[in-house]
């Protein structure tokens, strides 16, 4: 059971998008819940790590690139997403450089079934490192439908801070759209936690530009 009510992130909502309204900025700032853990010991507790799929995309702006056959690449063309086929990809020759700036260049990566197995041998440990590693795409399924399930996915994963950010929303959704991905979120990480609620210390939400609103 959550800790945190519905009216108390309804309140905190209202008070990040009314500080945006206020001191309007030339972009669309993101909404991130930030979250601080206690009674874990990094070092030596399992770390943690999960994906949970929002009810709205929590980025206004997300790249995605598919690394695809012939089939996913002319989808993708059709569709105006950018790709990679394996012959784009053997010409970066595994150089950690190249590599590292395609991971940069891009939020997320999507490939297809045929090529999946491929990209390590193709690029190296790249992906891997910048946590970045392809999601898998089939022929069963329309590409729009995938990238749209990726842009949507958050990860949480534990690393060696107490300290956790992730993307919940922008402050263009509506307060019923926010207070629902925020409360699948924190129920979400809540459930990845060791003690449940007894290793959380405090959670906020902020706005890119905005001032923290503490939930917790």
């Amino acid at each position: 059971m959550s800790k945190v009510s519905r009216d108390s992130i309804y309140d905190a909502v209202a008070a990040i998008i009314q500080g945006s309204k206020d001191k309007k900025r030339k972009f669309v700032e993101t909404v991130e819940l930030q979250i601080n853990l206690k009674n874990y010991d990094p070092q030596k507790d399992k770390r943690f790590s999960g994906t949970v799929k929002l009810h709205k995309v929590p980025r206004p702006k997300f790249s995605i690139c598919i690394l695809g056959d012939q089939q996913h690449c002319d989808e993708a063309q059709d569709l105006g997403f950018p790709c990679m086929n394996a012959d784009s990809l053997k010409k970066l020759n595994k150089n950690k450089k190249l590599v590292k700036k395609l991971a940069k260049k891009y939020d997320a990566f999507l490939a297809s079934d045929s090529l999946i197995k491929q990209i390590p041998k193709l690029l190296g440990p790249g992906l891997n490192k910048a946590g970045k590693f392809p999601t898998l795409v089939s022929h069963q399924e329309p590409l729009t439908n995938k990238v749209e399930e990726v842009k949507a996915t958050i990860k949480f994963q534990m690393k060696k801070v107490l300290c956790l950010a992730v993307a919940v929303g922008h402050i263009e959704l509506t307060d019923d759209e926010l207070v629902a991905n925020i409360s699948l979120a924190i129920n979400f990480l809540v459930s990845l936690l060791k003690k449940n609620w007894q290793n959380v210390r405090s959670l906020y939400i902020k706005s890119t530009m905005g001032k923290p609103q503490r939930l917790y």
